[in-house]
């Protein structure tokens, strides 16, 4: 008796639509691919422990894991209790991303002018995680796939317009069973989107499952 690995494991596709977000439930070893669709989107990625949502990715324990601002392909994000939580298996971007920056919410839609009621990554994270009946009280910092914030010599940051284009993608693998959000991120005044927010394409993959042949 051989047991052998299917090639291709089934996936499942969703859409994010601009502006709006996604939740879905990973069990550890199945991959999330994030596509930036029409080019030029940010999209904010948060990770929680299925079964503990106190524990989530953390960008400082992140870096302080990997000691630069932003896994390498084959590197780990990591949760704040400091266990590694989702692995970058690939990215064909250009490779700017971000864990620097807070993800928007309405004060900051509000300290930007933005009319009431416009939509917010934070808003989208809270909306998602209460339709699986998965309540937070906390916003995360974000994994901002596809965002390109620059840190001069000085130490100043630039909010520079996203290099991604169209069909670009972001691969992670599951450590643990977890719930992960990705939201198109809405922001519309602050140059990081191009000319309009736009959709994101989310792949999920089944766990590979062993098979018996004789």
């Amino acid at each position: 008796m051989e047991e052998i690995l299917p090639t291709h494991p089934p996936r499942q596709h969703t859409v994010v639509p601009a502006g709006g977000a996604r939740a879905l439930a990973l069990a550890a070893g199945q991959t999330l691919r994030v596509v930036d669709l029409e080019g030029q989107q940010v999209g904010d990625v948060f990770a929680f422990v299925r079964d503990d949502p106190l524990e989530y990715h953390s960008a400082p324990h992140t870096r302080a894991a990997v000691g630069r601002l932003f896994p390498a392909v084959g590197e780990a994000f990591f949760t704040n209790r400091r266990r590694p939580m989702l692995r970058l298996l690939d990215d064909t971007s250009r490779g700017s991303h971000d864990m620097l920056i807070a993800a928007c919410d309405p004060a900051r839609y509000a300290g930007l002018g933005a009319s009431a009621g416009h939509p917010s990554c934070a808003e989208n994270l809270h909306r998602a995680l209460a339709d699986l009946n998965t309540p937070i009280t906390h916003t995360p910092q974000p994994i901002n796939v596809f965002m390109r914030i620059t840190v001069d010599a000085d130490g100043g940051l630039r909010w520079l317009l996203a290099a991604s284009r169209a069909g670009d993608s972001v691969s992670f693998e599951a450590l643990l069973d977890c719930v992960v959000v990705v939201s198109a991120c809405p922001q519309d005044i602050v140059g990081i989107n191009g000319p309009g927010p736009t959709a994101l394409g989310l792949e999920l993959t089944s766990v590979r499952k062993r098979e018996g042949r004789a």
